[in-house]
């Protein structure tokens, strides 16, 4: 599974990005969950949400939930990350992860850890000017 993260840049607070996460590879696209997750500068690795295989669960981070939303299309092989109501604390290198050994996770607890997800891509850089 290779994965490409996109769609980074700019933005002042209260607008909004849409980040895109491109998948290829042998296996299915349909078949693995994708997560977000992002790196404050000087910032620890932090979940920001997770979209199962074929959309129908999601988890968020108490710090997004409500203002981020995530979506797939499996057709195109990508999972989106609308990001509305943008604040300067928002600013962080994005990820996108999947993983491939479950249908789905446990809990939420299990969604949030990094070691979870077996597959990374580049990073895309998100700035909030305030």
């Amino acid at each position: 599974v290779q994965l490409q993260a996109s769609g980074g840049g700019l933005v002042q607070a209260g607008g909004s990005l849409r980040l895109s996460c491109a998948a290829s590879g042998r296996r299915a696209f349909s078949s693995y969950a994708i997560g977000w997750f992002r790196q404050a500068p000087g910032g620890e690795l932090e979940f920001v949400a997770v979209i199962n295989w074929s959309g129908g669960s999601t988890y968020y981070a108490a710090s997004v939930k409500g203002r981020f939303t995530i979506s797939r299309d499996n057709a195109k092989n990508t999972v989106s990350l609308q990001m509305n109501s943008l604040k300067p604390e928002d600013t962080a290198v994005y990820y996108c992860a999947a993983e491939t050994n479950y249908l789905w996770f446990t809990n939420q607890d299990q969604a949030m850890m990094r070691d979870e997800y077996d597959y990374w891509g580049q990073g895309t850089l998100v700035t909030v000017s305030s």
